[in-house]
């Protein structure tokens, strides 16, 4: 049997489609292990005892609705275990699971996660740049929720787009603090003029974490559909989706809204971030194999330098005496953390410019994949 052969095959599952109905009943009717990523938003269970004012005495539009309400601690909990472990019975090994909520209910969803099996791999602060004020004055300003990212199993391999982060972030590692703002203006849906859903999330946010965790062509499960911005955002990424909502009016919202989106047309590698340590290693002494470079050459440090080495036969440089990988020889004449395949130029015989020979390299990886 090959490997995967037992996962069930993407034909049989309702992609890119949205399931009326109890997330757990849905969930329990789909294969095992069939989804790489679970993105929940469950109900937050506010607790909010009586209206809210702003100082003006209108009306503050919150978090009210049937389905954020439960009698007690007890029952929320057993509601939270009951859907996670639906969430874990349909992820695969190797995937994993985010999932929001605010001071209310993030703790208890934390410890039950982990009382399930689930490894904890990080918590994310989404810091809200236009929170609403504590209009009654006597906390303060709830500006921020907290995500937890857990994998399915401890020690199992997971799909984290690292450079993919940096990339988005110009360049710098990703930090644990998400600053962005709340789902207002235009991206907020409106019905019949107010606000369609109360917790509406924006889409930065969900593009961020599907960039992260996910790879096109990846499956995404959101038991908590709503107005299917989880969808909405999979579709621009070239992802698969699988959305479950109870309320008929949210499903119809969440299908128009993502049927609006054009196709995804473009080929796969848009959506892709190269990640070096998958890539085919090459040794610079497989440059002199292959006749890209020649014993005797001379590179040079920089690419408009005057300092220049002299490549030995065996894929070394020499130079003042001294003799070193590309590496060594590069922290020889500029101490520091040094990459030899950004850091030496090879002059090119036709156009008489320098390149760097990371150039060479990538012809010669594409050669032989």
């Amino acid at each position: 049997m090959k490997e995967h052969d037992h996962l069930p095959k993407k034909t049989d599952l309702p992609l890119d489609q949205v399931i009326q109905g109890d997330c757990v009943k849905v969930m329990n009717e789909l294969p095992e292990a069939c989804v790489d990523l679970v993105f929940a938003d469950p109900p937050y269970n506010l607790q909010l005892r009586q209206e809210l004012l702003r100082p003006d005495r209108s009306l503050v539009n919150g978090v009210n609705d049937g389905w954020d309400q439960f009698p007690n601690f007890s029952e929320y909990d057993q509601f939270t275990k009951s859907w996670l472990t639906a969430c874990k019975r349909v992820l695969k090994d190797t995937g994993s699971l985010w999932v929001i909520g605010t001071y209310h209910n993030i703790f208890r969803v934390g410890a039950i996660l982990q009382d399930l099996g689930f490894w904890i791999l990080n918590d994310v602060i989404w810091i809200k740049t236009n929170p609403m004020p504590n209009f009654r004055g006597v906390r303060f300003t709830n500006a921020h929720e907290t995500l937890i990212w857990a994998q399915k199993r401890e020690g199992e391999r997971y799909t984290f787009n690292h450079h993919a982060m940096k990339s988005l972030n110009d360049g710098l590692q990703m930090r644990s603090d998400w600053e962005m703002p709340t789902c207002v203006g235009k991206r907020r849906l409106k019905l019949n003029g107010s606000k369609a859903h109360s917790t509406q999330k924006p889409e930065p946010l969900l593009y961020r974490l599907l960039m992260a965790s996910t790879n096109p062509g990846d499956i995404v499960l959101d038991p908590f559909f709503g107005t299917g911005t989880t969808g909405a955002v999979a579709r621009h990424l070239g992802r698969h989706w699988i959305g479950i909502e109870r309320d008929a009016n949210y499903v119809a919202l969440a299908q128009e809204r993502i049927a609006a989106i054009p196709e995804q047309k473009q080929p796969q590698s848009i959506f892709e971030t190269p990640n070096p340590r998958r890539q085919r290693r090459i040794p610079f002494g497989a440059l002199l194999e292959n006749s890209l470079l020649r014993p005797g050459q001379k590179l040079y440090f920089g690419e408009k330098g005057e300092t220049a080495a002299r490549i030995m036969a065996d894929g070394s440089l020499e130079y003042k005496g001294e003799r070193g990988s590309i590496h060594q020889i590069a922290r020889l004449i500029e101490p520091g953390p040094r990459n030899g395949w950004l850091s030496w130029f090879y002059q090119d015989d036709k156009s008489k410019q320098r390149r760097p020979i990371d150039n060479l390299r990538q012809i010669l990886r594409k050669s032989l994949d």
